[in-house]
């Protein structure tokens, strides 16, 4: 069975940017290639536990078992060995994919407390995307009770886009909430409020 996210990119979001940027043939639509989620514990005092923590954390939001990532050198200066495990992450595809983006846009981003959406900031120049999560607790699949740390953590969503506009075109009309999107819409229609400042934690 389709994830819904996926149908709607298919059905509306890929006519909308073939329409948008002139695409002449439907494989030049830019599309989400994976997304990696990626944590590091390096820093903490009891970096095993810390690690056991975040794999479970990483495991419970993404549906999906998380991988160790490794120091790629020694430093002194942080007790750092080489291939010492720092930290972990999730490379998702596919179907897995598009229920974790669909989970970030609709239910995990506006439970940010004055959430004024999301940094356009954060694209790297070759259409892919990083933001960056500080607290696991806005997604859904967290129990606050049963939180032992907070795991912040970055999200990087790689796009077949070759430009960074071609990549932010892709992820707004897929929902992404950017922030100067949201300021947009709230000059737009001053009378609703706008988008901005209805996300309230939840």
């Amino acid at each position: 069975m389709e994830n819904e996210f996926y149908k709607d990119y298919k059905g509306r979001v890929m006519p909308a940017l073939q329409q948008q940027h002139g695409y002449k043939n439907v494989h030049q639509v830019p599309k989400v290639e994976k997304v990696v989620i990626n944590t590091s514990v390096g820093s903490q005092a009891d970096v095993k536990q810390a690690l056991d923590d975040a794999k479970t954390e990483l495991a419970l939001i993404t549906g999906q078992r998380a991988a160790e990532t490794r120091a790629k050198k020694s430093i002194s200066n942080f007790k750092l060995r080489k291939d010492q495990a720092i930290g972990a992450k999730v490379t998702l595809r596919g179907e897995r994919m598009y229920e974790f983006l669909e989970r970030l846009v609709k239910a995990a981003l506006p439970r940010i407390r004055d959430f004024r959406g999301v940094s356009p900031r954060g694209f790297d120049g070759h259409g892919n995307y990083t933001l960056g999560v500080s607290d696991q607790s806005i997604f859904p699949e967290v129990e606050l009770d049963k939180i032992k740390r907070n795991i912040g953590f970055d999200v990087t969503i790689v796009t077949t886009a070759r430009t960074n506009a071609e990549a932010k075109s892709l992820l707004s009309e897929m929902g992404m909430p950017f922030s100067d999107r949201a300021k947009k819409l709230a000059t737009a229609s001053p009378s609703e409020g706008g988008p901005a400042g209805q996300a309230q934690a939840g």
